[in-house]
């Protein structure tokens, strides 16, 4: 299945999927540890200092690989978010900012851990997060188009994008972008891609539903799959990016090329 059909066919029915994914053995222990634990949680301190329950935490906001940073994020959470100076606030990663809101100690003191609603959230995110690794060990595009569809309509800048990888790495694939322009300075890639997109269209879900049905498509001519499976599969690619009129991004001489099978020499001025 190409990569755009099984993204769809995913998130056309998340809840099931993810029910499915809950009961698998790993994830169901995980939780229940988390949510047999969580609630004698009393502090940043007590959090970082249960491996498993700062690493499922950790886990659920996109933060899995970090969790050897314990030191940083001990601060995060001291922090708290109320203060524009706050620690969380000036890394500008909105995973960092989510994790830091649903455990904020600063403002709702030993009392944090005690809330249903936190304990849910947390759970839903690690399944979830947990859905997009499993299907990403199959095409690593599927997971990067959940994990987007999950991310993307909480950011607020572009630099939020360039903050997060697998954000930045959707929409660089959908636009053309060579990931090698991730060398030059923040502020270069910042000018270049607020010239390219308006991330409040993220928070449309018809726009939102069109980008990634974008970076789906060129995904798969990136990888060649569409040569793989049949000419069809390339059709089916062009007619999603021809097809897209839905006005968050144009589609110029370059990447028409790109999908004809040619390798550009040029992309997006």
């Amino acid at each position: 299945m190409s990569t755009i059909s099984t993204y769809r066919q995913i998130s056309s029915n998340l809840s099931k999927w993810q029910a499915i994914e809950a009961k698998k053995p790993e994830v169901s222990v995980a939780t229940k540890y988390f949510q047999d634990n969580i609630g004698k949680v009393k502090s940043a301190q007590d959090l970082i200092n249960n491996p498993r329950l700062f690493n499922y935490a950790m886990t659920a906001f996109g933060l899995g690989d970090r969790t050897y940073a314990k030191g940083l994020m001990k601060q995060v959470l001291q922090q708290g978010v109320t203060s524009s100076k706050a620690l969380a606030n000036k890394l500008n990663d909105p995973n960092i900012q989510a994790f830091a809101k649903a455990f904020d100690f600063v403002d709702n003191g030993a009392s944090t851990t005690s809330s249903s609603a936190l304990v849910s959230n947390v759970v839903s995110r690690y399944t979830e997060n947990a859905l997009e690794t499993d299907q990403g060990q199959q095409n690593p595009g599927v997971q990067l188009a959940l994990y987007f569809k999950q991310k993307a309509s909480s950011v607020t800048s572009v630099y939020g994008i360039l903050a997060d990888k697998n954000l930045l790495t959707v929409v660089q694939t959908a636009l053309g972008i060579s990931p090698l322009t991730r060398a030059q300075p923040v502020d270069t890639q910042y000018r270049l891609l607020s010239q390219k997109l308006n991330v409040k269209d993220f928070q449309d879900p018809k726009k939102l539903d069109a980008f990634i049905s974008r970076f789906a498509a060129m995904y798969d001519v990136n990888s060649n799959n569409s040569t793989s499976s049949s000419s069809t599969g390339s059709s089916a690619a062009n007619a999603i990016l021809l097809g897209a009129s839905d006005g968050v991004v144009g589609i110029d001489q370059s990447l028409l090329l790109q999908v004809a099978g040619l390798r550009a020499s040029a992309y997006f001025a």
